[in-house]
């Protein structure tokens, strides 16, 4: 393979199921100023590159066609603070399966120490997330009650660590006995099974919550807004379960509740890189002290990138699905 070309994944046909993924040779992108080039080492899998597999979420404008959002690897063009040899872990807003990525230098963290690439490929995007929606937008201080739905996703699994990290209490659903005793490993203080248990009852048993990541909607909406206390935060990151609902005006006056959510990919350059700032700052040590530690369901080569998608799609994992890549 000549040096100005890659190994990267493409879509076959524009969009189209798992089987869609195909292995080309597309020529090596050139870091424009301020800009980082890294040799990808693993790539993180993501719900959003099903979508965009799917043709329902399209890169945003200037982004790299090529699929994901997240990467660790070797910096082999520098900017700003990094120098060729830097190990890192990087946000993209596309492009992450392949050989080689590009990136604004601020959206790069070091690698934290005791991770390999294959490890941090899979922090960026969770920890942007939940640092974003959890910690941001719902406000969450120690000594409050988090409730997570969806706790043994990628960003499930990050979002109880961090919070117990930070000094909350955590209440987890997931779906299935065996995700919710995960749930319970991963260190929530209560794991409900969606399946067969009534999360907004417990809830309530529990004395309510301050604040609910939610990538369900739908029908967990009345229920989320019933186990919610006064003052209370509801942030959606994902509507899997429906994205419309009935909202209760007098209730969320009544209690005084903020409906809230976001997404991470359409951020301008320098929101990310604050964002970057800010994660460094208290995740990172976080990672680092041994509070917070990303876990990997599966690794796939990067040819093998159809079966990822396969087996995100399966909805049995349990944290991060990654790609490796040569």
């Amino acid at each position: 393979m000549d040096v100005a070309t890659m190994k990267a994944i493409a879509v076959e046909g524009g969009r189209g199921g798992p089987e869609a993924l195909r292995v080309v040779e597309i020529p090596r992108p050139a870091p424009a100023a301020g800009q980082i080039l890294i040799a990808v080492r693993g790539a993180g899998v993501n719900r959003p590159d099903l979508l965009q597999r799917q043709g329902f979420y399209p890169p945003p404008p200037g982004a790299p066609a090529t699929l994901g959002l997240e990467v660790a690897g070797e910096v082999v063009e520098g900017a700003g603070r990094w120098r060729r040899g830097d190990l890192v872990c990087a946000l993209l807003p596309g492009g992450g399966y392949a050989q080689y990525a590009v990136c604004d230098a601020r959206h790069a963290l070091p690698i934290p120490a005791g991770l390999d690439a294959s490890e941090a490929a899979g922090l960026p995007e969770t920890a942007f997330t939940v640092w974003a929606n959890v910690f941001e937008h719902g406000a969450l201080t120690a000594g409050e009650t988090f409730m997570v739905h969806g706790a043994t996703s990628g960003i499930g699994v990050m979002a109880i660590q961090m919070a117990k990290a930070a000094g909350a209490r955590v209440i987890a659903t997931a779906r299935g006995a065996a995700k919710a005793r995960m749930a319970l490993r991963l260190g929530a203080d209560v794991a409900i099974d969606a399946e067969k248990d009534d999360f907004e009852a417990v809830a309530r048993d529990q004395g309510g919550v301050d604040v609910i990541l939610d990538m369900v909607g739908g029908s967990y909406f009345a229920r989320n807004i019933e186990a919610l206390r006064t003052g209370g935060r509801l942030v959606w990151i994902a509507a899997l379960g429906g994205g419309t609902v009935e909202l209760p005006i007098l209730k969320v006056m009544q209690k005084r509740l903020v409906l809230t959510g976001s997404t991470l990919r359409p951020r301008g350059a320098d929101e990310k890189a604050r964002l970057a700032e800010e994660v460094e700052r208290v995740v990172w040590p976080w990672i680092e002290a041994g509070k917070v530690a990303p876990v990997t369901d599966r690794t796939f080569p990067l040819e093998r990138a159809g079966e990822a998608h396969l087996h995100l799609e399966a909805g049995s994992h349990v944290g991060k699905v990654i790609l490796a890549v040569d």
